[in-house]
């Protein structure tokens, strides 16, 4: 299965702007520019992207983690912090910080934070980051 994602960049890197789509035009010309990724401007940018991919799909492998367990949870919320840092080098997303909320009625809390970090292993994206992953997640009642 393959899935793609387009941006398209007009000017230089400062005063320029783009453009970021999604094959399924779930996104269709989103902007991005300078402003938006790093002076909190209005549009979009690749680091709140990437956290809502780690969230969608942390959230996925959680459920069927949970699902193979016997278990089915009323509600899975997850937020993914993405740090982007200076270095020497240029810019690097340097770590990802999951927050957790979910609803799963009848499991303990031993059972919930085993079966947390074998969804944050086996998540599909949390593979590819090769930045820290850390994850806080709450068992709500």
């Amino acid at each position: 299965m393959k899935k793609s994602g387009s941006a398209v960049w007009q000017g230089s890197f400062k005063d320029g702007k783009g453009a970021i789509s999604t094959e399924t035009g779930a996104l269709k010309d989103a902007p991005y520019s300078v402003n938006s990724r790093f002076e909190g401007k209005p549009g979009t940018n690749p680091e709140e992207l990437i956290g809502a991919a780690h969230a969608g799909c942390f959230s996925m492998a959680l459920s069927l983690i949970l699902g193979e367990a016997g278990f089915t949870a009323d509600k899975i919320e997850t937020r993914a912090d993405v740090t982007l840092e200076k270095q020497a080098d240029g810019f690097a997303i340097t770590a990802v910080h999951l927050t957790l909320k979910a609803q799963i009625p009848d499991i303990d809390q031993a059972a919930f934070d085993d079966l947390t970090a074998k969804a944050k292993a086996g998540c599909p994206v949390s593979k590819l980051l090769k930045a820290e992953i850390t994850l806080d997640a709450t068992l709500a009642a």
